[in-house]
């Protein structure tokens, strides 16, 4: 970049324009970017606002601002100052642990990513346009000497587009790769054409489970938009409770959160809600992209058989296809997500790590855990539910190729 430029670091979605931060997100539809919600103003500053990620809780806003001359906004990365590795979905606690017994210290580290949310799309953040490389260039740069300046052990970004590798690795982050399980909608008009692809027994066995589901009176609604009420909210957070003390022992967002977003993004969800004798007893949170639905958690209070997946799998599916959308993110691992018709596909993160000896050790590592991660997507594409020959351009995906939690 010939212009002058400076990157600065603000610790509050208060003090950054929307307007501004919208010209980075593709945050109006119709946009250069596809819109992804959760890069969306209205996503971050809830999660800061309702007290869900915030110093408090170990997630110190650290966003790195990229400005002109002029003090306009031309790119930036969300980021965190974190004091644990709590709500990431790219697990390091080994590498914290062994870097703390040989006495380094490991917190806090820099974590550029979306909170609570294992959803792939773009961190470094830059207007559409021209000297838009430029921008990520120098981004991935700054992440790099944040981490160096403050004395911090690590630098991380995760769930990233895997367009924007080069300029990461340039800057000497490590390459890492995991697994998710995504619906691809290949030009379907309904579930049943989608279904008509599979091996007759495994579409047998779906549609008598899409049944068993549903039995005992249960019926299902989606809800956005205006329906998503603050007594809707109240029962959709007991679901949230209930599944997050169990798994997480501590769930991660507020109530707060759920108003927030309701008020300030409600076209932008979907609430598939489960409802025996007149009343909820089980849901699942969505988010809904320009080109995709972001399926996130879920919860309930009744028990029925395959009534999870059919809140979560099923009726994603049914609504992608209702909209035109041309995918279902499902959320983190789960290979029983499989045999629903969600195809393995490789996520990315890097790492920048400051100290040489921790560096080598996971750079090793890094190399050995990226073919593990290869050769699974390969197995398990191959025990697909689809019959042999109907996926042959799509049954091997790289979703960072598109730019394109936990249900």
């Amino acid at each position: 970049m010939t212009e002058e430029i400076t990157i600065r670091v603000e610790r509050s979605f208060k003090n950054i324009a929307s307007e501004q931060w919208s010209h980075l997100t593709g945050a109006r539809r119709g946009g250069g970017s596809p819109y992804n919600p959760f890069l969306s103003h209205a996503y971050l500053s809830s999660l800061e606002a309702s007290g869900s990620a915030t110093a408090k809780t170990g997630w110190q806003g650290h966003h790195l601002l990229l400005e002109d001359e002029a003090g306009m906004l031309i790119g930036s990365v969300p980021a965190y100052l974190k004091s644990h590795s709590q709500g990431e979905y790219v697990f390091d606690h080994s590498w914290a642990d062994a870097f703390e017994r040989a006495g380094g210290r490991y917190y806090p580290k820099l974590q550029c990513s979306i909170p609570f949310t294992p959803a792939t799309g773009p961190r470094l953040l830059a207007r559409d346009g021209s000297s838009a490389d430029d921008v990520r260039s120098s981004l991935a740069q700054g992440v790099a000497a944040a981490a160096l300046q403050t004395g911090l052990s690590s630098a991380h970004v995760t769930f990233l587009s895997e367009r924007e590798l080069p300029f990461l690795e340039q800057a000497r982050f490590l390459h890492r790769t995991d697994q998710q399980f995504h619906f691809i909608n290949r030009g379907y008009s309904n579930h049943d054409e989608f279904l008509n692809e599979l091996s007759s027994s495994k579409r047998k066995n779906l549609r008598k489970e899409r049944r068993a589901a549903v039995e005992n009176g249960i019926t299902i609604e989606w809800l956005t938009g205006s329906d998503l009420t603050e007594d809707i909210w109240d029962q959709f957070f007991a679901f949230y409770m209930d599944t997050g003390s169990r798994k997480w022992g501590r769930p991660y967002l507020t109530r707060q959160f759920y108003s927030l977003i309701g008020e300030r993004m409600p076209e932008d969800i979907l609430l598939v809600m489960a409802k025996r004798n007149g009343r909820y007893i089980a849901g699942a949170i969505n988010f809904i992209g320009e080109d995709a639905l972001y399926g996130r958690h879920w919860g309930c209070i009744e028990d029925q058989p395959f009534l999870h997946f059919e809140v979560c799998y099923h009726q994603a599916i049914d609504f992608a296809l209702a909209k035109g959308l041309q995918r279902v993110e499902a959320g983190a691992q789960g290979e029983h997500k499989l045999a629903r018709g969600y195809l393995p596909v490789t996520t990315h993160s890097c790492h920048f790590i400051a100290h040489a000896g921790l560096r080598r050790a996971i750079d090793d590592y890094l190399e050995r855990e990226r073919r593990e991660v290869q050769y699974a997507g390969e197995y398990l594409s191959e025990h697909s539910p689809f019959r042999k020959g109907d996926l042959s351009e799509t049954n091997r995906i790289n979703i960072g190729k598109t730019d394109i939690d936990d249900v």
